[in-house]
């Protein structure tokens, strides 16, 4: 296990980036991992303590913070879909992109975009995360951000719009909304659709070009944000999990390389988590669970399967380190998992939750260090060993009684934590 030590430096610099120029550029992180390995974070933070800067955001929100050097980058709507009990005028909802100074928490500029194409009534499962849930992915020059029915929006980091394009105005037979974040691959911008269109849709970064489109039925209820793996033969795959299937895109072509069947039906939310050669997926509803799969070939690969388990994640994604998988699901049961065995290490419930435990956690779970973050709805964020035990540490709350769902963007200095009310910068 690596320890909390100078090896972020060194990786910043053998990567040629500079100090100032640190970022956590999409979903997850860099590449997605969810994970850092050197970082001088606080055990201990509360409303009083440790909390460098709060901002306080015009809109409700479940998308992640982001940032590239001191640049911030997050998203919220307004208008439509606010107040619990009446909804409002859904003619009225508005996205915005806001950029925050990383160090300060001023807000330098503001990005509106307005609606495009009626969105899904505020309700039902709509109500638990809203219509700002896609995160915004950066490559230090632009900045793009997903509004499903509403479309992609590229703007330059200084705040100018450099292009909008339209994906679908389509919906689920659930009716859910939109949540998978966009990813950029080389000059590309990866946008999972599937709620507006059916498809996985690559745009060129610089102009908003459609490059390619990847459209199939068994797309619908597929919420979670492609991966990138790479296997032994070097070329680069984008691993998308569907209900009941998970399949790899060549992501210059959009040409379906393989697929398995993986029974896990229903919609699947949490990312595909990629290690090695061995790609991680969970999900489903009404029926859970989860498999693991040799990643790379061609064609049906379902005899490539390596196993599977009723253990399941529902919403939040897990992190693998030491070839343990680890998360907190939304049910508040910390879970540890062996990736190569299948075999659930650790399954117990959260004794720290006394707000509903049902959809308790929607946030992924991500290491620093030795350490486990796993960020709650409504009881604080969790603090774990990455062990097999996964020990409770500890448990640090703030005054802010709505809704953190986002995942939460890592410094080496700092933890950026966005609820429905604020982003907050937590620091020594």
């Amino acid at each position: 296990m690596k320890k909390f030590s100078g090896i972020l430096f060194i990786i910043l610099l053998s990567s040629g980036v500079a100090l100032g120029e640190e970022k956590w550029p999409q979903f997850r992180g860099s590449k997605g991992v969810a994970a850092i390995d050197s970082a001088t974070l606080p055990l201990k933070w509360s409303a009083n303590e440790n909390v460098r800067w709060k901002t306080d955001l015009p809109g409700p929100g479940s998308s992640s913070p982001i940032f590239w050097g001191n640049r911030l980058f997050v998203t919220c709507y307004t208008g439509y879909g606010i107040g619990e009990k009446e909804a409002g005028n859904a003619d009225e909802l508005s996205r915005t992109l806001l950029c925050l100074d990383r160090k300060i928490g001023k807000i330098l500029w503001k990005g509106e975009v307005p609606l495009a194409n009626p969105e899904d009534d505020y309700r039902g499962y709509l109500t638990e995360h809203g219509y700002a849930s896609a995160t915004p992915v950066t490559d230090g020059k632009h900045v793009y951000a997903f509004f499903g029915k509403s479309g992609v929006h590229a703007f330059t980091v200084a705040g100018d719009k450099v292009w909008s394009e339209q994906v679908g105005d389509s919906s689920s037979n659930r009716r859910w909304g939109s949540a998978a974040s966009p990813i950029l691959v080389g000059d590309l911008l990866i946008v999972n659709a599937a709620d507006e269109a059916r498809a996985i849709i690559a745009f060129d970064k610089a102009t908003g070009a459609e490059k390619w489109r990847y459209e199939a039925k068994q797309l619908e209820l597929t919420y979670n944000t492609p991966t990138v793996h790479t296997p032994k033969s070097g070329k680069i795959e984008l691993v998308i999990a569907a209900p009941n299937e998970i399949f790899a895109l060549d992501p210059e072509t959009g040409k379906k390389l393989w697929w398995a069947k993986s029974e896990i039906p229903g919609n699947i939310s949490p990312c595909v988590i990629s290690e090695g050669e061995i790609l991680f997926t969970t999900g489903g509803y009404p029926r859970n669970g989860s498999i693991a799969i040799k990643g790379g070939g061609s064609g049906d690969m379902t005899d490539k399967i390596l196993w599977k388990s009723k253990t399941f994640s529902y919403v939040p994604s897990s992190v693998c380190e030491d070839g343990l998988l680890f998360w907190v699901n939304d049910e508040a049961s910390v879970i540890a998992m062996d990736l190569l065995k299948g075999e659930t290490v650790t399954k117990r419930s959260v004794a720290a939750i006394k707000k509903r435990k049902k959809f308790s956690f929607y946030a992924s779970t991500l290491r620093v260090g030795d350490s486990l973050v796993a960020v709650s709805r409504r009881n604080g964020t969790f603090i774990f060993e990455a062990g097999r035990e996964m020990k409770l540490i500890r448990v640090n709350t703030l005054d802010d009684d709505s809704d953190f769902n986002a995942t939460p963007a890592l410094a080496s200095d700092a933890i950026y934590l966005r609820s429905n009310n604020a982003v907050y910068c937590i620091s020594r």
